[in-house]
């Protein structure tokens, strides 16, 4: 889940690959849109006062609506780890935004969402539940870790399931739960990314293409607005 607007700021967190970030302020309605959140193959924790929610990974561009003002805090997971924290199937959860109490028990998120209302920062309480939650959890399945690296190198569905000893239909199954679509799904939101990282940081549009393994410029294009309805050129742009 990434967003991009001068109310948005974000920094690593404790818990590797994660991100934590905060949206917006308190009481404070917004003058206008949030930007519009672009599909990367993530699942998030949520916190908005007195609510807990999940952020399932997305399939296409997801635009908060005028209920979705004020503040906002967050924790980003890297693909595949919060299956694994949550409880829950990551495909379940496909472009949706679920309320923690629907996942688990209403007394646990309640005591959960007062601890976080009640912290002078909330984005570290929101950390703080995201770091025991993996405390309590397996760690993760390195061999999810190794089908994220083959596909964001711009590997073969194919190639990556015999890297790591899976047939296609296996992975398939695997990638559903860990990372709420198919590999080749997956790898296609990667793509749009490293190739939307690269735009902007002003690698002229036909070498990002080039580099992101798309056919040519146009190729790049129609799949980024396939994937966020929005023009490569806006988008670059922010």
């Amino acid at each position: 889940m990434r967003s991009v607007s001068s109310a948005y700021v974000e920094r690593a967190s404790q818990l590797p690959g994660a991100v934590v970030w905060t949206r917006g302020s308190a009481g404070h309605s917004g003058d206008g849109e949030a930007a519009s959140v672009l599909p990367d193959g993530c699942m998030d924790l949520l916190w908005t006062e007195g609510r807990l929610l999940v952020s399932g990974p997305d399939t296409a561009a997801y635009r908060p609506g005028p209920g979705e003002r004020g503040l906002w805090v967050g924790v980003r997971f890297p693909p595949g780890i919060a299956p694994t924290l949550l409880g829950v199937p990551a495909h379940q959860l496909r472009d949706r935004r679920v309320g923690l109490a629907d996942l688990w028990p209403a007394s646990r998120t309640r005591r959960f969402a007062e601890r976080v209302d009640r912290a002078p920062d909330p984005a570290a309480a929101l950390e703080e539940l995201a770091l025991r939650l993996a405390a309590d959890a397996p760690p993760p399945d390195p061999l999810l870790r190794a089908v994220v690296a083959s596909l964001e190198a711009g590997r073969s569905v194919t190639a990556t399931a015999g890297s790591v000893s899976l047939g296609t239909r296996q992975l398939h199954r695997r990638s559903l739960t860990a990372f709420g679509y198919g590999p080749k799904t997956l790898a296609r939101v990667l793509r749009l990314q490293r190739a939307l990282a690269l735009a902007r940081a002003g690698v002229p549009f036909a070498e990002t293409a080039a580099r992101t393994g798309f056919a040519d410029q146009a190729h790049l294009a129609r799949d980024v607005r396939e994937l966020t309805g929005e023009p490569l050129t806006d988008l670059a742009g922010r």
